[in-house]
């Protein structure tokens, strides 16, 4: 005989959904944590469980990727704000200048507050401190420099698109720069350089070099004008960017948000993806090392991230890889912002602990392969098809997965996200130069210093080579024309040998001359060049 099931109790709670069931429990962290979202088990079906990732695992580095208007720059904005808020400075490049609008405080509207409700937040119209930079002063915000020496050649290379041998041969134009005690400050420089090597009086000294031809040097010499015609020009010199001053807080705890601009993205994508790669190899060498800590001494948010791997040489890549990989031990987290995750190599892409996706489009053979190496590319799901799941979210929806706090991955989360808490626009232009203006760090890096360099050295290493030159044409016109050989007076000779100073006034002299100090500036930048080849003084 069959039993009848006994009926549940009429004010029995209902069964709680499996799919929430099988998430929610791994993200109750213990510790602080963003909050991002609502859990949601269908397209309309919103739990009240929260999805969060854990302050202390940020530096275990994130992505943050998906189709163009589908809401990434609102979820870095919504990272950036409560980053912030928690006391840990940001970094981000503004590629849209939408950013901005962290300055001036949100706008409450029906459809917004509607929203948010819906989440559970509790909505507050909030500014936060922003600085905002600009690439060689192209642009609104405190001019950011750097020089060519502290840039370096691998990067370099990358930006000019040389090949394999070029890179190595501008590699001994560097080398060459460092022993002869030229410095190498803006694109002036290096092209001075270069042409001192190939011209007549350098020939010898470029054959020295080994390894370096005509014919390349002039190759790197054409790359470096035509790139100069771009307007790069700007991008290099002095006061040289410090990267240590993007660790800040203001006065009342937040961490300082900092943005730089970058116009005209489109013509020159290749100088703003390995600028910014210099700023995070520059931290690399900064830092010192923290181990695991509480919350991270900066987040660092790489938008359009495929700009840096397109076309990127295999050493290339492995040097962002070992960067990426080593500056977590520094408090630095990097979180990269792009279409798709297939843009992303996978030694970097197995790095990244935290994900928030984004609407993925499958329109075309191409889209419908990298949706499905996508979906290869998470933990079990406890939606029947995270594939369909990934084409049908909403704008302001995202599919995350993030390091738990203990290191393992959390389960599968379709979320509907926060709404940021500053203005989801620009801010005004008023604003940003008044923010800009008052900023103490415009005082440094506003003005360009333009001291001797190689371009200069050179120059008048010529000028006086020349003026030697007609030197002797003139003392050997005279001597044939004169009575004959002269005579040097034995009083001279005398005062000569008199006149020793000693050896201790000899080695003053010597400490003191600028050629000296200049030997120890090459030497410093020798030891310092480690990461992408980069190298630079410290103030």
């Amino acid at each position: 005989m069959t039993q009848e099931p006994t009926p549940a109790p009429e004010n029995a709670a209902p069964a709680a959904d499996p799919i929430e069931a099988a998430v929610a429990p791994g993200y109750a962290f213990e510790g602080p944590a963003l909050e991002l979202g609502g859990l949601m088990t269908g397209p309309d079906a919103l739990t009240g469980s929260a999805i969060r990732i854990p302050l202390a695992m940020l530096n275990r580095h994130g992505l943050v990727a998906g189709a163009t208007g589908t809401g990434k720059t609102k979820t870095l904005q919504l990272l950036a704000e409560q980053l912030s808020a928690a006391g840990v400075p940001v970094f981000a490049a503004d590629i849209k200048g939408d950013l901005s609008g962290l300055a001036t405080a949100g706008e409450a509207g029906e459809k917004l507050l509607a929203r948010t409700e819906s989440v559970g937040q509790k909505w507050e119209a909030t500014a936060f401190p922003v600085e905002y930079y600009a690439l060689g002063g192209q642009g609104i915000g405190i001019p950011i420099r750097v020089t060519i020496a502290a840039f370096g050649p691998i990067l370099l290379s990358r930006v000019l698109g040389l090949n394999d041998t070029q890179e190595s041969s501008l590699g001994l134009v560097f080398h060459y720069a460092d022993k002869q005690g030229l410095p190498l400050l803006d694109l002036a420089d290096l092209r001075a350089v270069v042409q001192h090597l190939t011209s007549d009086e350098g020939k010898p000294e470029l054959k020295a070099l080994g390894g370096l031809s005509s014919a390349t040097a002039g190759v790197i010499l054409r790359e470096l004008i035509a790139f100069a015609d771009q307007g790069a020009e700007a991008f290099f010199g002095e006061p040289e960017f410090d990267s240590a001053d993007l660790l800040q807080q203001v006065p009342d705890g937040r961490g300082l948000i900092s943005l730089v601009e970058l116009p005209d993205l489109q013509d020159r994508p290749a100088v703003f993806s390995t600028f910014l790669m210099w700023l995070l190899a520059d931290l690399f060498h900064d830092l010192p090392e923290v181990g695991d800590i509480d919350q991270p001494n900066l987040v660092f948010f790489f938008d359009e991230a495929h700009l840096l791997f397109r076309d990127a040489s295999k050493p290339f890549l492995e040097q962002i890889a070992q960067t990426v990989r080593l500056i977590r031990s520094k408090g630095v987290g990097v979180f990269f912002v792009t279409q798709s995750p297939t843009d992303v190599p996978d030694e970097v892409l197995a790095q990244l602990g935290s994900r928030v996706q984004h609407q993925l489009r499958a329109h075309t053979p191409n889209d419908a392969k990298a949706l499905k190496a996508t979906v290869n590319t998470y933990p079990h799901s406890a939606y029947d098809d995270l594939g369909e799941v990934l084409t049908t979210l909403g704008i302001g929806e995202a599919i995350v997965t993030v390091m738990g706090e203990k290191g393992a991955p959390t389960p599968v989360a379709w979320t509907r996200l926060r709404a940021p808490e500053s203005l989801m626009a620009p801010s005004t232009k008023e604003s940003m130069e008044a923010t800009v203006k008052a900023s103490p760090r415009m005082a440094t890096y506003g003005a360009v210093v333009d001291r001797e360099s190689a371009h200069e050295i050179l120059a008048k290493k010529l000028e006086e080579g020349a003026k030697a030159e007609a030197a002797e044409s003139a003392a050997a016109g005279d001597a044939k024309a004169g009575d004959g050989p002269r005579s040097i007076p034995q009083g001279s000779l005398k005062r000569k040998k008199d006149d020793g100073g000693g050896a201790g006034e000899i080695v003053k002299d010597v400490v003191k001359s600028s050629a000296f100090k200049q030997f120890m500036r090459t030497a410093a930048a020798e030891i310092a060049r480690g990461m992408f080849g980069t190298a630079r003084r410290r103030r």
